[in-house]
């Protein structure tokens, strides 16, 4: 089975769409918890699931580094090693070409890593990339590309985008599973021109999705979407559009604006794992001694597990104790946070009030959050 995309309603920009992947549908504006070492961390499958989770987004970096992308393939491939059964979507490692500059190398032919686990060498060519992921079996393969960081020249940008487009058609080349839909990234950083000639280009060799890479690379809030809003509606508006590593809540909501259907981020878990909680009011910083005595739930109506059990005080307690259960009860509220958020978002599509949304959003938590 190959991925399919329908769109069902529209409210200006924004899309209401349905996924559907060989392991279930997703139902888009979807927002993606990060599993990169094939956990999500500290939940379990169970708990992400019973928070309206669908689909997951793992790593073709760290999964090859460890356990090894061959040994998972010999386990029965990534959703029965990591026991989920829902949709995954695996980044290609592009990421780490930005992010791990101090450990490697990049040419045309590939991007070469210095391994920080044991110091072994990594050389991730765009076939090498395809070839992890199909041994992986996620439902979605993500095609290696160069992100350049948001202060880059424009001849390093333009570098990039040429590379990325280079590396797109080898990918494509190389692509071999027909129960994997491959999709491309388009790069350029906040350059208008050159995210348009990627787009271009990409949208040529059609693939089943296209993402926007390169943003939530020191780049404001403001001049992201000022960069999306004219960008995303290049791509074809039957296939789905995905935002990689953004954001807040307010960037999510300004980024669905702009007609984006999929959105991934560590911000709910590493935000829940540093005593920060996300709430219609705001963020909630659990460790402020205002919560010792408090007996409320940290968001009053929130249905999630810990809502429904637990007290802002005991939350306190947790943190101040340095007890592991914190991290994961904040974690799991935040993810259950995002994904009632895009559950909203996706009824305000239908109902044609995402703009009341948004507004109501930012007047009760605040314009930065």
């Amino acid at each position: 089975m190959t991925l399919t995309f329908e769109l069902c309603a529209t409210d200006g920009a924004a899309r209401r769409g349905r996924m559907t992947t060989p392991h279930g549908v997703v139902e888009t504006p979807m927002f993606m918890p990060v599993g990169t070492q094939a956990t999500v961390k500290g939940l379990t499958p169970e708990q992400l699931a019973a928070c309206g989770t669908q689909i997951l987004l793992g790593n073709t970096y760290h999964l090859a580094l460890r356990p090894g992308d061959e040994l998972i393939a010999d386990l029965g491939g990534l959703h029965r090693f990591m026991q989920w059964d829902g949709p995954i979507l695996t980044d290609s490692g592009g990421f780490q070409v930005f992010s791990l500059t101090e450990h490697r190398k990049i040419t045309d032919h590939s991007a070469t890593f210095r391994s920080p686990i044991d110091g072994a060498m990594l050389e991730l060519t765009p076939e090498r990339a395809v070839a992890i992921q199909e041994n992986l079996g996620s439902d979605i393969a993500m095609v290696l590309d160069e992100c350049p960081p948001a202060d880059a020249p424009r001849d390093h940008v333009a570098n990039a985008v040429r590379r990325t487009l280079l590396w797109a058609e080898r990918c494509k080349a190389s692509h071999r599973r027909a129960d994997q839909a491959q999709f491309a990234i388009v790069q350029g950083g906040l350059d208008l021109d050159l995210r348009g000639r990627c787009a271009e280009a990409l949208v040529a060799m059609d693939f089943p999705g296209y993402a926007l890479g390169g943003f939530s690379v020191g780049e404001s809030h403001e001049q992201m979407i000022a960069t999306l809003a004219p960008v995303a509606p290049l791509l074809p508006a039957n296939k789905p559009r995905y935002l990689m590593g953004v954001g807040t809540p307010r960037d999510l909501l300004a980024a669905v604006r702009c007609g984006v259907d999929l959105f991934d981020c560590v911000m709910p878990t590493r935000s829940g794992r540093n005593a920060l909680a996300f709430t219609d009011d705001g963020p909630v910083k659990m460790r402020n001694a205002r919560h010792r005595r408090d007996p409320a739930p940290l968001e009053s109506g929130c249905p999630c597990y810990t809502c429904r059990h637990f007290s802002r005080a005991y939350l306190h307690h947790l943190f101040a104790a340095d007890e592991m259960l914190g991290p994961t009860l904040l974690s799991l509220h935040n993810v259950a946070y995002y994904l009632r958020l895009m559950g909203r978002i996706r009824a305000a599509i239908e109902a044609g009030t995402l703009a009341e949304l948004e507004a109501g959003y930012l007047a009760r938590s605040g314009a930065g959050t």
